[in-house]
């Protein structure tokens, strides 16, 4: 995944919402401006570097992929999954 950050329009047209990205896939939002702020993308910048530079890696859920997966095959097999 790649680091991004993605700015859009919120609220009718009067907003812009700030999100950042990390190279994880987790979302980061830096908040709203409105219209009568100009957006500084130095400052924006700035804080997405201070995100990134602080990226910690999600633990793996093993518990519920190895359910998950077990579902699956009950699927595949024509099985009712149950978790009983």
């Amino acid at each position: 995944m790649s680091r991004k950050i993605n700015i859009t329009k919120y609220q009718g047209n009067t907003h812009y919402s700030i999100h950042v990205i990390d190279s994880f896939g987790q979302e980061h939002h830096l908040g709203y401006l409105g219209l009568t702020h100009s957006i500084n993308m130095e400052d924006i910048d700035k804080m997405a570097e201070e995100i990134w530079s602080n990226e910690v890696k999600p633990k793996e859920d093993l518990l519920g992929k190895a359910i998950k997966e077990c579902i699956e095959i009950d699927r595949k097999a024509g099985r009712l999954p149950s978790l009983d």
